[in-house]
C-alpha cells in the first residue's frame, strides 16, 4: 500500500467525525465506559481523591473509588472507514461543571450514565441536556451487587420524557457500550429530523 493512497488506488476517505458526551454523576462509570470501547488508549485526566476533597466528594455507595476525573476523558472508535466517533467523558462533580459548556460544543448527543444506587446524581445531567435541547439517552450501568429495577421504574423515577431512550448496560463491556452509542446516534438522527419537520410546518 502506497502512502496516502488506499489499496484500491483511490484517494483516502476523509471521515465524518461525530462527537458524543458521556455524562452523569460522580463514580457512575464514565471513565470505564470510554475506556471499554475506545480503539486508542484513552486520554484520562484523573487525580487521586484526597482528604481535602471529602467535604465535597460524596463517595457513599462508591467507597472503593480512589480517583476522579478533573477535566475529561477522551476516546475514539471507528464505526466505518468514513465515520469516526469521538467520546468525551465529562467530570461528575459539581465544581467541574463549568467545563460542560465547552465539551458540549458541536456534540451530536450524549449518554447520561445512571447508577440505581445513586440515581439522584444523574438528575443534573438530565436537566442540563433537556434545557439545551441536546438529544441524549440514559444508560443504566448495572453494577455488581446493585439492585436491579425494570426500565420503566427507572424511567419513572427520573421523570424522563417518553421520547428519551433508556437502556440497561455494563460500562465495562465493549459490546454493551457499543449498543448504547448506537442508541445515541439513532436517537440524535430522529431528534434532528423531528425538529426540522417542526420548523418546516
Amino acid at each position: 500500500m502506497k502512502f496516502g493512497r488506499s489499496e484500491r488506488g483511490k484517494p483516502p476517505v476523509e471521515p465524518v467525525t461525530l462527537k458524543i458526551l458521556v455524562a452523569g454523576g460522580f463514580g457512575v462509570g464514565k471513565t470505564t465506559m470510554v475506556g471499554a470501547v475506545s480503539e486508542i488508549r484513552p486520554l484520562r485526566t484523573e487525580e487521586l481523591l484526597t482528604e481535602a476533597g471529602r467535604p465535597v466528594d460524596d463517595i457513599s455507595g462508591v467507597e472503593d473509588k480512589h480517583t476522579t476525573t478533573v477535566a475529561m476523558d477522551f476516546g475514539r472508535i471507528t464505526l466505518r472507514e468514513d465515520l469516526v466517533l469521538y467520546l468525551f467523558g465529562t467530570p461528575g462533580q459539581e465544581r467541574f461543571w463549568f467545563m460542560w459548556d465547552e465539551l458540549t460544543e458541536g456534540a451530536l448527543g450524549a449518554v447520561v450514565l445512571a447508577d440505581t444506587r445513586r440515581l439522584e446524581d444523574c438528575f443534573a445531567a438530565v436537566d442540563y441536556f433537556e434545557r439545551r435541547s441536546i438529544p441524549f439517552v440514559v444508560g443504566v450501568n448495572c453494577f455488581e451487587g446493585a439492585d436491579r429495577y425494570p426500565a420503566d421504574a427507572v424511567r419513572q423515577a427520573l421523570d424522563l420524557d417518553e421520547g428519551v431512550p433508556l437502556v440497561l448496560c455494563d460500562a465495562r463491556d465493549r459490546e454493551s457500550v457499543k449498543d448504547v452509542l448506537i442508541a445515541v446516534v439513532e436517537h440524535a438522527m430522529e431528534f434532528t429530523a423531528n425538529r426540522r419537520q417542526a420548523v418546516s410546518t
